[in-house]
């Protein structure tokens, strides 16, 4: 499952769009059957202007596909987290960000 292309919603005056962002991660997977999981799938998106965005589609009734911009620090915890199907690497997703060895 991914996002349609036209997936777009205005935001505080803002246009976030799939068709002009990079898909950064995700939390689909092919189990051997389909890509699903449990009918609900977040995806992660950076605009070409460095906002972050998720995209949470649904195949339950009653729920919306839902868009929602989000800050940096969040991002950045969905990829370290739970979306761990990385369309990018962490310098692609966060080029301002430098990570230091522990």
């Amino acid at each position: 499952m991914q996002p349609p292309e036209k997936f777009t919603r205005i935001i505080n005056r803002k246009r976030y769009s799939v068709k002009t962002a990079t898909l950064i991660a995700g939390d689909d997977y092919w189990d051997g059957h389909n890509f699903e999981r449990h009918g609900r799938n977040t995806f992660l998106y950076r605009t070409p202007k460095g906002e972050y965005f998720t995209v949470a589609l649904t195949q339950w009734q009653g729920e919306q596909d839902s868009l929602e911009p989000i800050d940096q620090d969040a991002a950045i915890a969905l990829f370290e987290g739970e979306l761990t199907r990385h369309a990018v690497n962490y310098k692609e997703a966060f080029p301002d960000v430098t990570v230091e060895d522990a």
